[in-house]
């Protein structure tokens, strides 16, 4: 992959994410154009571009299948075994579950209090016991600044606060990779604000990989090692925050 004419170089043996020329259709429309696209362990990159030019895609292709290419964590793809085969669906969930991902709908369990909701995949996935993930629940709950609503349910809580649960309810499976796609589209400036708030921790104080898809430009500036910037399901411009938002090369993108 290049920006701007620029090769990349991992700092490591392995990338985080990379996509190798991947494409999706629903139908006769195509989403993704033979995308490269490659993200460093501990890199954080956000997506900008036009509704409709393939960010969320992006982002959906790491937990579905592409039309063409192929997918890798670190190294390992998510779709073929060494030999070239379609993985089991074991073998799948495996490589996958180094990733996590937070929507821009909550997605909480209605019924389930906020520590429910919280503890289930870490006794499911990570086959933990009830205690050892209500601890690790009442850490996160404590990241997020949520620990006092660990026994409200989903609609006592504002779209702000749901969204910061749902930050959390994805970080207790210690992902090495953490999506977030348009997670503040749904919220009015202020809930999106402490939402906001939120990812800068993660992005300032982790090693995990993000990769984000936001129309929130200048929260992208402040949190990007890189930017990239979509056009009909292309890449066409990439590069370190300041040069993507002050000197641009794309005509498309200024």
């Amino acid at each position: 992959m290049e920006a701007n004419g620029a090769a990349l170089e991992p700092q490591s043996d392995v990338w985080a994410i990379e996509l190798k020329n991947v494409s999706k259709s629903f139908g006769a429309h195509r989403v993704l154009v033979d995308l490269d696209l490659k993200v460093r362990p501990g890199e954080k990159v956000t997506l900008i571009g036009p509704s409709g030019s393939g960010k969320t895609t992006v982002l959906a292709m790491t937990l579905e299948k592409p039309s063409g290419g192929d997918i890798r964590f670190f190294g390992e793809s998510i779709l073929f075994d060494a030999a070239g085969q379609p993985l089991s669906s074991s073998q799948e969930a495996r490589i996958r579950r180094r990733c996590g991902m937070v929507f821009q709908q909550f997605n909480l369990f209605p019924h389930l209090t906020v520590l429910q909701n919280l503890i289930l995949a870490p006794m499911t996935v990570l086959k933990q016991s009830r205690e050892q993930a209500e601890k690790s629940a009442f850490e996160y709950l404590q990241i997020v600044g949520l620990r006092s609503k660990a026994h409200s349910y989903p609609a006592q809580l504002s779209g702000g606060q749901q969204q910061r649960i749902a930050i959390a309810r994805a970080l207790i499976l210690k992902p090495e990779i953490l999506l977030l796609d348009e997670i503040t589209s749904a919220l009015d400036p202020e809930l999106a604000g402490e939402v906001l708030d939120v990812v800068r921790g993660v992005a300032h104080e982790s090693n995990v990989s993000l990769l984000i898809v936001t129309h929130e430009m200048r929260f992208a500036r402040e949190v990007s090692d890189r930017i990239a910037v979509f056009d009909a399901g292309r890449i066409i411009e990439q590069g370190p925050p300041d040069q993507i938002f002050t000197n641009p090369v794309s005509e498309r993108t200024r």
